[in-house]
């Protein structure tokens, strides 16, 4: 059962190559070099950000493909093309 004032952060242990941890510390900026706990909270943020990116992605590739939605999307544009039209002056 966990505890209300249980902390937020969560303790592990792992292992890394060091050829691994070496690339990375060479490649982070300098005020997180010393901070390994940090550089494996943005590594893992980035990550996160990425495989939502992907997916998003992928889920646009998969909407632009689906018939219904490229007939929704021609018949949006043509009523857009329909206001086009009013002679107004786009500024």
């Amino acid at each position: 059962m966990r505890s209300e004032n249980a902390s937020p952060i969560v303790r592990r242990s792992f292992a890394l190559p060091k050829s691994l941890l070496d690339e990375i510390t060479a490649l982070a900026p300098a005020h997180a070099r010393k901070n390994l706990n940090r550089l494996v909270t943005v590594a893992l943020r980035d990550y996160a950000a990425r495989q939502k990116e992907r997916a998003f992605e992928e889920a646009m590739a998969k909407m632009a493909t689906d018939p219904a939605i490229r007939g929704e999307n021609a018949s949006i544009s043509r009523e857009f093309r329909v206001g086009e039209r009013d002679g107004l002056k786009d500024d």
